[in-house]
């Protein structure tokens, strides 16, 4: 939580594992800056279905925009 109140952070990567741990911190943090992205570990490969940035992606558009 340290990490999203510092003024010279822009982005975060966190293993998308970690991540898991603290779901509830992930989804909770609506600002664009920092940026939290979640990224693979070599242990856990990515899994996009759990990653929040992307499901709000995919939130924004609809299947008519993306044709």
């Amino acid at each position: 939580r340290s990490f999203l109140s510092r003024d010279d952070i822009g982005i975060i990567l966190i293993n998308q594992c970690i991540a898991e741990l603290i779901r509830h911190a992930v989804e909770a943090h609506a600002r664009s800056v920092p940026a939290v992205l979640e990224i693979p570990s070599k242990e856990h490969p990515y899994d996009p279905a759990k990653d929040s940035v992307l499901r709000r992606a995919r939130g924004m558009f609809t299947a008519d925009d993306l044709r």
